[in-house]
């Protein structure tokens, strides 16, 4: 892939400006602090960040719900585009002045990070920032969870619930690319988009959902990907061709809900292992986008920056759209989580530091 130099201009600060997090608050109460910028250590990076974003993630860390989250206060943003300003010691220096990508958890609401050299992957040339920073952590957990995951395969047919948000949409465009049929679970007001990336939309909504989806797929769907809670994993689970995958990955039912969220997911794991342990061929998984990086952190990278340079290559052909749902400047992060929040758009709320 080739390393694409930024068009905007390395002009030099000594200030970052970031969004903090400062506790168990609404969107307004999101604060813009601005601090002194410090020089990158030792195989760190300076990037100037152009593009970061409001996912499902940060939703969860305003309410204190996303396991392993910092403790308050800090800086939310799970994912970056940016240019390499300055690099520590140890770092290749041609590295400044290019355009790269990063996974961070956190840190990514600021017009600077500093990020390891590790965690950078190139980003092809002329491609948007804004249109890259939808497909970072959304693109790479649409690939690893059909191709890693539930290895699903053309002419197969899959079942997406929330085919309009921001790994849906990539997850949907994927599974088309690779000649995989899809159904996709969505509000009515997006069935159109999602006809035209070739998708058969269902009402998440419909009181007869899952008689909806065993009309149009009989047999059972290949592989389901859910990321509503408990509740919904057993119906899609239950959707499953005989020798079927589900593939869970987030509790979004449950995300204003005031039980123990560990408990949740200890539950969810639990019901995970007794379907594994029937005599079927049906399988279930939990995806969790972080799993291995502290046990095995070499395999673990190598894994994220081969998926994602897969999917940034086929950004880069057109082969998938990036779908953006609005552009915030980074101070207006209130109202693009107020948006992001409404579960009414269709793709990723962009900030534009």
């Amino acid at each position: 892939m080739t390393i694409a130099p930024s068009t905007a201009p390395l002009t030099l600060t000594t200030s970052i400006t970031e969004i903090i997090l400062p506790g168990l608050v609404e969107p307004s109460g999101l604060q813009v602090h601005r601090r002194p910028l410090e020089a990158p250590r030792a195989g760190q990076t300076l990037i100037r960040i152009e593009a970061t974003g409001v996912s499902f993630a940060e939703q969860g860390m305003r309410r204190g719900r996303y396991p392993g989250q910092p403790r308050f206060p800090f800086v939310p943003g799970y994912d970056l585009v940016g240019t390499v300003q300055d690099v520590g010691r140890g770092v290749n220096p041609a590295l400044i002045g290019t355009r790269v990508a990063a996974a961070t958890k956190t840190g990514g609401w600021a017009t600077h990070a500093l990020v390891p050299a590790v965690d950078l992957v190139p980003v092809p040339a002329a491609l948007d920032p804004a249109e890259v920073e939808t497909v970072i952590v959304n693109g790479i957990t649409a690939w690893q969870m059909l191709h890693r995951n539930a290895r699903a395969r053309a002419d197969q047919t899959i079942l997406v619930h929330g085919a309009n948000g921001g790994v849906g949409n990539v997850l949907v465009q994927l599974a088309r690319h690779a000649g995989i049929r899809v159904i996709g679970t969505a509000a009515p007001r997006h069935h159109a988009a999602l006809r035209a990336l070739g998708v058969e939309p269902l009402d998440y909504a419909a009181p007869d959902l899952a008689a909806q989806i065993r009309t149009l797929a009989p047999d059972g769907v290949d592989a389901a990907f859910d990321h509503l809670g408990l509740a919904s994993a057993r119906r899609s689970f239950g959707l499953l061709a005989r020798s079927g995958t589900l593939v869970a990955y987030g509790m979004a039912a449950d995300l204003n809900e005031r039980g123990s969220l560990l408990s949740m997911f200890g539950k969810m794991v639990g019901q995970i292992i007794v379907w594994n342990a029937l005599p079927v061929r049906r399988r279930a998984s939990f995806y969790d986008f972080w799993g291995g990086k502290t046990l095995t952190p070499r395999a673990f990278r190598r894994k994220q920056h081969e998926d994602l340079t897969q999917v940034l290559s086929l950004l880069a052909e057109g082969a998938i759209t990036p779908h953006i749902a609005a552009r915030f400047p980074l101070q207006n992060v209130a109202q693009a989580m107020e948006l992001a929040e409404s579960r009414t758009v269709l793709g990723k709320v962009v900030l534009l530091p």
